[in-house]
């Protein structure tokens, strides 16, 4: 038997922090030396960072990755074999890279061949793609380097990569590496999180792992790289059609190694009775890189499964309950990133006492007590040392009092009961809460108007403008609070509201990041509830908050008409699970609008044709009339394929038809 340590590192990178990547690569490589690994893949672009966007054309970009990259070789790379990302310029072409380092000298660059160009990726925009069999040489660090469609040999162990698109397609590199006699494959990725996304990847790499006969290292990134995606981690080690082992994602860590033992022999008895398998015999492979070096690749002893970050996993649950917790986690994980790669001193944010900014709060909330469960206190106080106020803090409670300020602001259509609720709200999570009204400047605008227009305004004619300026009047007093504590400003719009443009321009948008933009207010209510359930399974930093019974007994409203008229947010629009259908299947599934009303009212058969159909027109009407604002919402985390930011994701034209002449044929069909 022939034991192969070979292990894969998650990294929290940030774009064109040098330092700060080459800490985590450094920290990964000594993990990973200190037990035993003989191969270590790092993920995707991990010394630039991944997110860089248009910087990677800039010329100094690629300049110091090469720089760097050599700095770390010596004395970090010797004795090990590291796989290195970054952007690699050959004959005017922009490569994303793996480049392979053995006991201190650059051995190769292999370029991707498949590029992510779909959702929220962009890489066509910089990279190209690496064409099929060919090779080439590029100056690197002093050194002619060989780049291409590279495979290499060290002491008879022979490797290649996937990176990470590469392993997406029907036409995967892996299958050729096979016939080269590949005995393992490495995969360093920058996968974004999406809801069952780690399923998918499992499928792919241990599949690849049977079908290609190999030993197969998935890396991935961690952490909110560079503002919208968030990289999950769930490093992955499968040999041989079986998983081996898979790391925690979400870490809110700089990241971590997952080392595991291969039995090269196994997997290649394995290839050997499979009798489709054909290898290919060609002594003169001109893709072959053959490393020549002294590094001692078996050890005997060498057993056993080692991750640097352990800590407790959820039970097995459901998949309705993992969305829940993977959504609480990712979010979670995003604001705290977000936070101090931006140096802000907190969050503060305009508490209703509605469902939004409940979730919003609880969310911060959750990030607090998750990242102390990874990192512990005294790594809570160094990831958040900047801020001053925080150093005397022993307590949870103590952190919240000053990473959020909350603040009710009331007017005259402000009730009790939303009130109460902010206060209970922000109590539970520990908020430093403020309540005032702002009636007075409401007023004193009204009052601007009225002589302007030279009439009394009332909410016969003037209700959507009566509504607006109660929301803008908001704004100022949160948004002036945030920048005396130099705090970022969250904006509790959803996706739904986005979807319909339900939301007042520089009123309640009004924040620098909108951590509920990616979801649906169906899914939010669902979120909140279970949250307030004290008997969903125990998960750290994810305990029932009693208070939300205050919110969860609630009609959603924006609270901006008299209290006489009732006004709720589903008589506003309609009822959000419908919403949610539409939305699917309007924007995600492309449906036109007798389609859409088809498969709401399949979905739905409680309603008749006519009211589905006026639903149906008002949903349409309104996503198509909003664009303009879905173009200025604030940042937003990407969470599913039903993401709305026009910046990553789904695009639509400002101006429109409206669909007016599909709208026409649903009213003719359903009279």
């Amino acid at each position: 038997m022939k034991h192969l340590r070979v292990a894969a590192a998650v990294l929290n990178t940030t774009p064109l922090d040098w330092d700060g990547n080459a800490k985590c690569i450094l920290q990964a490589i000594a993990l990973a030396k200190a037990n035993g690994v003989k191969i270590l893949c790092l993920p995707e672009q991990c010394i630039t960072g991944y997110g860089c966007e248009d910087a990677f054309h800039a010329q100094a970009v690629h300049e110091t990755a090469a720089k760097l990259l050599c700095e770390i070789l010596l004395p970090a790379t010797t004795g090990i074999c590291v796989t290195f990302g970054l952007p690699v310029l050959c004959r005017n072409g922009l490569y994303n890279c793996a480049a392979v380092a053995c006991d201190g000298k650059l051995q190769g660059l292999t370029a991707k061949r498949f590029l992510a160009g779909d959702g929220i990726h962009y890489e066509p925009r910089w990279f190209k793609a690496w064409p099929v069999g060919q090779r080439s040489v590029v100056e690197l660090g002093g050194q002619s380097v060989p780049i291409g469609d590279l495979h290499y040999t060290l002491n008879g162990l022979r490797f290649g990569f996937e990176v990470c698109e590469d392993a997406w397609v029907a036409n995967r590199p892996g299958a050729q590496l096979s016939r080269h006699g590949i005995d393992v494959i490495l995969n360093p990725s920058a996968s974004h999180f999406a809801f069952g996304k780690q399923q998918i990847r499992k499928q792919f790499v241990i599949e690849g792992s049977r079908a290609f006969g190999v030993t197969y290292v998935y890396a991935n990134l961690c952490g909110n790289e560079a503002g919208r995606a968030i990289y999950d981690g769930g490093a992955i080690i499968a040999s041989g059609g079986a998983l081996v082992a898979e790391g925690p994602r979400f870490p809110f860590t700089d990241g971590y190694v997952l080392a595991a033992t291969c039995d090269v022999d196994r997997t290649r008895l394995d290839r050997a009775r499979t009798v489709s398998f054909e290898p290919d015999q060609d002594d003169n492979d001109a893709l072959q890189v053959k490393i020549e070096c002294d590094i001692q690749l078996y050890d005997r002893s060498a057993t056993g499964i080692y991750c640097s970050l352990t800590r407790p996993e959820p039970l097995t649950v459901d998949a309705e309950t993992q969305k829940l917790w993977d959504f609480a986690r990712a979010v979670a994980l995003g604001l705290f990133d977000y936070l101090r790669k931006s140096r802000s001193h907190g969050y503060a944010l305009s508490l209703s006492g509605g469902a939004d900014s409940a979730a919003c709060a609880c969310l911060v909330s959750a990030m607090l007590e998750l990242a102390r469960q990874d990192l512990g206190d005294q790594g809570l106080r160094e990831k958040l040392g900047y801020i001053s106020q925080l150093q005397n803090c022993t307590t949870i409670a103590e952190h919240m009092k000053v990473l959020l300020t909350t603040a009710y602001q009331a007017t005259e259509n402000s009730g009790a009961v939303t009130s109460n609720a902010a206060a209970k709200i922000a109590e539970a999570v520990g908020a430093t809460h403020h309540q005032w009204s702002v009636q007075p400047l409401l007023n004193h605008y009204r009052e601007i108007a009225e002589k302007a227009l030279a009439r009394p305004l009332d909410w016969a004619h003037d209700d959507i403008a009566l509504q607006n300026i109660q929301a803008r009047v908001r704004a100022p007093g949160i948004w002036f609070l945030a920048n005396v504590e130099n705090k970022l400003l969250l904006t509790t719009s959803n996706r739904s509201e986005a979807a319909v443009g339900y939301a007042t321009m520089d009123g309640d948008t009004c924040g620098g990041l909108a951590p509920l933009a990616g979801i649906d207010k169906h899914f939010l209510r669902r979120f909140l509830r279970w949250l307030h359930s004290p008997d969903k399974p125990a998960l750290p930093g994810l305990t029932p908050i009693a208070a939300l019974s205050y919110i969860n007994a609630q009609q959603p409203t924006a609270e901006l008409r008299p209290p006489d008229k009732l006004q709720t947010d589903e008589d506003d629009l309609m009822p959000y699970d419908v919403l949610d259908c539409l939305e699917k299947a309007a924007i995600r599934d492309k449906q036109l609008p007798t389609e859409a009303h088809q498969t709401a009212c399949e979905r739905f058969p409680q309603y008749d044709a006519q009211r589905m159909a006026f639903w149906v027109r008002r949903f349409f009407t309104l996503w198509c009339r909003n664009q303009w604002k879905r173009e200025r919402y604030a940042p937003s985390f990407h969470l599913d394929d039903e993401n709305l930011d026009p910046r990553s994701w789904c695009r639509f034209p400002i101006l429109s038809s409206g669909y007016a002449n599909e709208l026409a044929e649903l009213a003719m069909s359903v009279r």
